[in-house]
Parts: structure tokens; C-alpha cells; sequence
């Protein structure tokens, strides 16, 4: 393996202050390592180009500006324009630890993966609000527990807000698609089945503030549960139950109102129950009980906005009979 020399990509639209307080973080970092960072703005009207210039004398950094196209061609377009031999790709809204860099190389100078993805956590900084949701998109006992934890290390699906892929990599797959939200884990099972393996590095995390609102983030969710039947039509080996259980928690939740109506109350004792546990296991992790009582809300918000977006999708793809673009055209960049 030839020596590792290391690219940050990091698409950029409309947040010049998250660029800089990204561009912050890699001042902190610890090591001795080869890297550079390629900015790429993606047709923003908010230009990130003052903030990049005024790192430029400490930094090793690019700056592209191109028309809008997504997240996912613009990662494209980063890595075509980069200079080492190993991307790592983040979104514009985390937190590097001082630490990130060394844990990387560390990693794949001793076991090598041609991609790796690592997990986010929520910084003491963040508000309450985002310190919920880290929890509801982190944890084993919601969607989290679905997009892959620390219990699966190979053939882990990286999500791109902190994502690793090799040169050679990127070159057999050509990359990112033009779906969002989604071309990371299409990426993903893309590269399995060209026989390249994924991993998880899980000391390789970042602080993922989201920027996001309860609109915000159930939007974001109802859009995730509309990808995976799609994802799961392009890749038929992907398919699993589990991606199921958001919209049976939801159907359930509604069926147990109901039947508490006619006192038949066995099912909410149930959902009681594993709201008790949420409510325990996301104070555990926060020490905040404002935190833990908006994870419930968050829980709610996560299984009913991915439950109906991936329903949806479902009757449209299996039922209907449409084509993915056909049926959701706004998933799709151009």
C-alpha cells in the first residue's frame, strides 16, 4: 500500500459560518499528517469564498465554485480536483476532534479499507434540540440501530457526513449518484458489490450539529424512509425487515390508542415501556432532562416522518408500478 496522503472534500451551500467554524476545527488537529481540504461550493448565493481565503495562510486549502447539483456531485467534482489518494468527505455542519486525523491513519495504516465511515456525537455546545435529535439518529432503539452501530464493524454503510473512500475507489464507481438523500449507502453497496469491503472507525467520530429544526428534521426522516424502498429496488440484496419497523411502530402506536379507547390497554403498557427506557437511556447519555424529554418527541417525529415516507415509497414503486424518478423527481438531482 502506498503511503497515505489524505483529502478533506466538503460540499458547501448557503453556511459560511459552519465553513468556519469546520476550518476552526482543523486548526486543533493533532499529528503530523499529509492533508489538504477542497472546498466546493455548490452554486450557494451565501459565498463560503472570504471565510476560505481567510484560512488560506494556516491551511492547506482549495476553494471551487460551480452551479448548483447536489451534494453528491459536488463531492464528485471535489475528488476529481483533489491531490491525495484517500478522500474523506464531510458535511459542511461538524466538528472535527483534535484527535480525528490520527485515529484514521492509525486505522488504515494497520488494517486498510478502500472505505470507512465513522459515527457523529453531539457536542457540549450544542443546543438541546440538536442534542435530541443526536440521540434519536445515534441510538440502538430507533432508526439508528437500522443505519448500522458499533455491532457492525464489516460491510458497514458510511453515511457522507463522514465518509473515507479511496482514489481507486472512486474511480471504479465513478462516485456519487445523482439521488439525495441516499448516495451514500447506494454508494456503499455499490462498492460491496464490486467486492471492495467498508468498515466502521469508531473512534474516528465527529460532532454533528445538523442545523435542523422539528419541520426540518422530520422532513429530513420522511425523505430517508422514501430512499430505501428505492434503494432497496437498485440493490434487491439490501432488503431487510428491519427497514419495516418504523412504519409498524407508527401503525402499532395509533392501533394501541385506539384499543385504549375500549380499555384494552396491554399495547400502551408496552409503548410505555420503551418510551421509559428512550426517556432513561437518552438522560444516561445527555445528564439532561430537558434532552431526554425532547428525545421522546424526537423519537416520535423520526418513526412517523420515516414510517410514511417509506409506506409511501412502497405503494408507489410496488404497488403503482412507477419508476423511482417518476414518482419522486424532487430525490433526484439533474
Amino acid at each position: 500500500m502506498e503511503t497515505l496522503s489524505f483529502s478533506f472534500v466538503i460540499p458547501v451551500y448557503n453556511r459560511p459560518e459552519e465553513t468556519k467554524e469546520l476550518l476552526q476545527s482543523f486548526m486543533g488537529l493533532e499529528g503530523d499528517l499529509d492533508y489538504e481540504i477542497v472546498i466546493v461550493e455548490d452554486g450557494s448565493s451565501l459565498k463560503s469564498e472570504d471565510i476560505v481565503k481567510s484560512f488560506s495562510n494556516q491551511l492547506n486549502i482549495s476553494y471551487f465554485y460551480k452551479e448548483n447539483s447536489g451534494p453528491g456531485d459536488s463531492r464528485n467534482f471535489g475528488m476529481k480536483h483533489a491531490k491525495g489518494n484517500y478522500f474523506i468527505i464531510l458535511d459542511s455542519d461538524v466538528i472535527l476532534p483534535s484527535n480525528y486525523l490520527i485515529e484514521v491513519s492509525n486505522f488504515l495504516s494497520n488494517t486498510y479499507y478502500d472505505c470507512f465511515g465513522g459515527p457523529d456525537a453531539a457536542h457540549q455546545s450544542f443546543s438541546n434540540l440538536q442534542k435530541a435529535i443526536n440521540f434519536t439518529m445515534t441510538s440502538f432503539i430507533t432508526t439508528g440501530g437500522i443505519r448500522g452501530g458499533k455491532q457492525q464493524i464489516e460491510d458497514f454503510q458510511p453515511r457522507s457526513f463522514n465518509m473515507g473512500l479511496s482514489k481507486n475507489a472512486f474511480l471504479e464507481t465513478d462516485g456519487f449518484g445523482k439521488i439525495h438523500p441516499g448516495e451514500d449507502p447506494d454508494l456503499s453497496l455499490r462498492l460491496l458489490k464490486l467486492g471492495f469491503k467498508t468498515t466502521l472507525i469508531d473512534k474516528a467520530y465527529v460532532y454533528h450539529k445538523r442545523r435542523i429544526s422539528w419541520s426540518k428534521f422530520y422532513r429530513q426522516v420522511y425523505k430517508f424512509g422514501m430512499v430505501r424502498p428505492i434503494l432497496n429496488q437498485w440493490h434487491p440484496t439490501s432488503k431487510s425487515i428491519t427497514y419495516w419497523l418504523p412504519t409498524l411502530f407508527s401503525f402499532g402506536l395509533i392501533a394501541a390508542i385506539f384499543l385504549g379507547a375500549f380499555n384494552f390497554l396491554v399495547p400502551l403498557y408496552l409503548y410505555g415501556i420503551y418510551f421509559i427506557v428512550a426517556f432513561i437511556l437518552a438522560f444516561i447519555s445527555s445528564k439532561s432532562i430537558v434532552v431526554a424529554l425532547l428525545s421522546l418527541v424526537s423519537v416520535l417525529v423520526q418513526f412517523f416522518g420515516y414510517g410514511y415516507g417509506f409506506i409511501k415509497s412502497v405503494f408507489n414503486l410496488e404497488i403503482l408500478g412507477k419508476q423511482p424518478e417518476k414518482a419522486f423527481p424532487h430525490l433526484f438531482f439533474r
